[in-house]
């Protein structure tokens, strides 16, 4: 089963959801970081993500292989995450057939 957790600007949100897999699931998931930027997705890595990919492309082209997808509602919005978040990166998560666990913000 792979999993892809999508976070941008620090990671931080990103990061808690992948330890908290870790330590549920340990090595039964592989779990893939997609950041929008590269600082999300190097501290997703320090959270010990299997894979990571950062930008518009890893994130377009990396989604469509995913079971799930695990991030805020920002990832089905376009132009969130203070612009990061692009509309195809948007129509990417939202149109593609792996189940979406989607967070609030607050």
């Amino acid at each position: 089963m792979t999993v892809c957790v999508i976070d941008g600007q620090g990671g931080k949100i990103g990061s808690i959801i992948i330890e908290r897999l870790k330590e549920r699931f340990r090595e039964g998931v592989e779990i893939v970081a997609l950041g929008t930027n590269s600082i999300a997705t190097q501290a997703m890595m320090k959270a010990r993500a299997n894979k990571g990919a950062s930008g518009e492309n890893a994130i377009v082209r990396t989604v469509g292989k995913a079971d799930i997808i695990i991030g805020t509602i920002n990832v089905l919005m376009a132009n969130s995450m203070l612009g990061e978040f692009t509309p195809a990166m948007a129509e990417a998560v939202a149109s593609c057939a792996a189940k979406k666990i989607i967070l609030p913000v607050t």
